[in-house]
């Protein structure tokens, strides 16, 4: 396992880390769940990636009992909020300064440590003054709590102005959490080169875009049995990939893949890590053997003229409009 510096912090996170949205707590049961965690372990990867919202709050509580005994100071522990959790009440959701300190205790409780390395706001709050929401995250990093702050999925805006009132807290903001794939790359014309300036890093999510890039989804076909295609909370993520047009192109991806000595997957894992911001790239997992998989992209150099060939077959199936990320963030708290 290779490891990366976390933007310009001295915090270094393996470059493929472990995540849980949309297994533990819900898709996967708990033994295998650990069994996936255990691989991840066994294959040196050290940051592990999760959200009070993931399952209700009960995938930090599997990932806490997956990772109780372990060094704590060899793992990087990052967690998110602002999705509602709980009933759902009316400040069970956001960036309040009520529901970040209440959530913080919640996510130390169930993931069993007294701090996470990392706190992220899930989404940005368009409802609670950003300034709240920062002191607040500085009244969680003084208290020991956490150690860094980021976010997930915010604008070059966001981050700028988010980054600007951190400075003035003096708080480390070190990282944002993005969808980022060779399909979907709305990040790279703004929030790439805010980030770059600013010094953050991307910790990505769905490098393999949900499962497409594995090239397990045929065009004209059901989508396999199990698949996230076929589960009722995935289905809408991975929906906007399944069009013929993209899933022949994957497929023509396989002698580029083969070329390089590696699988699908693998490919797009690797992809991900040659964007020089990207400081880790989260893979998910039903399976142990997806995690023994998918790391081999550690450490994977890919050649300039082999991204030239996946950009010319892909074409003009990947999506890159920046404005894809506000467009896809909520505009309301959702559910309160």
């Amino acid at each position: 396992m290779d490891f990366r510096y976390l933007g310009n912090s001295g915090l270094k996170v393996s470059e493929i880390s472990y995540g849980n949205w949309l297994t533990h707590g819900s898709q996967v049961e708990n033994d295998q769940a650990k069994a996936c965690v255990r691989a991840a372990l066994d294959a040196g990867i050290t940051t592990f990636d999760t959200a009070d919202v993931y399952a209700n709050t009960k995938a930090e509580s599997v990932l806490g009992e997956a990772l109780e005994g372990e060094r704590r100071e060899s793992l990087e522990i990052l967690t998110k909020v602002y999705w509602p959790t709980g009933p759902g009440g009316p400040n069970d959701v956001g960036l309040s300064r009520k529901h970040i300190h209440e959530s913080i205790n919640g996510s130390l409780r169930r993931l069993k440590t007294d701090y996470v390395d990392v706190y992220q706001a899930h989404r940005y709050d368009t409802e609670t003054p950003l300034e709240e929401t920062m002191e607040a995250f500085a009244d969680v990093v003084r208290a020991g709590k956490a150690l860094y702050i980021g976010v997930s999925e915010w604008t070059a805006e966001q981050l700028q102005e988010g980054h600007r009132l951190a400075r003035e807290l003096r708080i480390p903001f070190v990282s944002n959490q993005p969808q980022y794939s060779m399909l979907w790359r709305v990040i790279e014309a703004e929030v790439v080169p805010a980030s770059e300036e600013l010094g953050i890093g991307q910790v990505v999510f769905s490098p393999i875009a949900q499962g497409v890039l594995t090239g397990k989804y045929l065009p004209g076909q059901q989508p396999p049995e199990g698949s996230r295609a076929t589960d009722a909370n995935g289905s809408n993520f991975v929906k906007r990939f399944l069009t013929d047009d993209v899933l022949n192109r994957v497929q023509e991806l396989k002698p580029i893949a083969d070329e390089a000595g590696l699988s699908l997957a693998q490919l797009a894992v690797a992809w991900v890590l040659q964007n020089p911001n990207v400081s880790s790239a989260i893979i998910g997992a039903s399976r142990p053997e997806q995690v023994v998989e998918n790391v081999k992209a550690a450490g994977v150099k890919l050649e300039e003229g082999l991204l030239k060939q996946i950009d010319e077959v892909l074409g003009s199936v990947v999506e890159r409009d920046p404005a894809k990320t506000e467009q896809n963030a909520p505009q309301t708290r959702p559910g309160s």
